[in-house]
């Protein structure tokens, strides 16, 4: 189980608030793309050991920004306190910082311009990032998880309810309003629940989590693919190199399309989560021919 100090946790506290870099107290991150990090092949592998994931803290929901210089993730200390981290390539080396405090369940927009949580989101200023600012109408008597936006604005979210009986629903933006939401049909309400959606920009395919009968084990990730008339077909169990017995979980495509990242939870709740990535030919070889 990761632990951290008390004196560790007020100093990266200060850290954060001052939101200045605090990359100096861990690894060094090499230069060059995906962090500097050697590409994974067809088996996952944990990202970036000791830079994102570490021994100290729990780090879940990784992500790239759309220019490939920023990897956004969510970090919690001990105390179970989320904050959103990014590292992004400034003057020629990466830097660490704080984004955002008291949030979770993030997700990018395709041009890395906003960045959503659940009912929420933040734009990208010419200083920094806004504060939080609400969805409003029709979202706001809905308890979203995670919320996907394509290239054009449609989003695609989930909803928590007691049961987790809601499937994966979406709302399109037109005249420069979200429509009342809609199913994304009944294969997104089988199983447990249906959350934490990844759409691809052009929503020709959607990832998610969920928990199914033919799953590996806990929660496991599926993989949905659109039709040329615009249906969904049947969601897809991503297999046995993707899913384990374990808990799998919070997926995400790299926007140069190279590679998915997922949380991998080995014990029940946060105590040991760690995020994976995995090349991403898989989309394809799983797309029904």
């Amino acid at each position: 189980m990761k632990r951290i100090s008390t004196a560790t946790v007020l100093l990266l506290s200060i850290l954060m608030m001052s939101g200045t870099s605090y990359g100096r107290d861990e690894n060094p991150i090499p230069d060059g793309s995906y962090l500097g990090q050697t590409p994974p092949g067809s088996t996952p592998e944990m990202f970036a050991p000791g830079i994102v994931n570490t021994e100290e803290f729990i780090e879940i929901e990784g992500m790239f920004g759309a220019d490939m210089n920023t990897f956004y993730f969510v970090r919690a200390d001990e105390k179970e306190v989320y904050s959103l981290n990014v590292i992004e390539y400034i003057n020629n080396q990466w830097q660490k910082t704080v984004v955002k405090q008291g949030v979770s369940e993030p997700s990018i927009s395709p041009d890395g311009k906003t960045i959503y949580f659940a009912n929420n989101y933040i734009e990208r200023t010419s200083d920094g990032w806004s504060e939080l600012r609400n969805h409003g109408a029709p979202f706001e008597d809905i308890d979203i998880m995670r919320l996907s936006a394509s290239a054009n604005g449609t989003y695609y979210f989930d909803t928590f309810t007691p049961k987790f009986d809601t499937p994966i629903r979406y709302s399109r933006l037109i005249n420069g309003k979200y429509e009342q939401p809609k199913s994304l049909g009944p294969q997104f309400g089988i199983g447990r629940y249906n959350a934490h959606p990844y759409i691809a920009p052009d929503e020709s395919f959607i990832i998610f989590d969920s928990v199914r009968e033919d799953g590996q084990g806990r929660s496991d990730i599926y993989i949905s693919y659109r039709a040329a008339d615009g249906s969904w077909g049947p969601a897809i169990n991503m297999g046995d190199k993707i899913n384990t017995a374990h808990s799998e979980k919070n997926p995400s495509l790299s926007p140069d399309g190279q590679f998915l990242f997922f949380d991998k939870r080995t014990k029940r709740g946060n105590e040991e989560v760690n995020i994976y990535w995995v090349d991403a030919q898989i989309i394809e070889t799983l797309r029904p021919k």
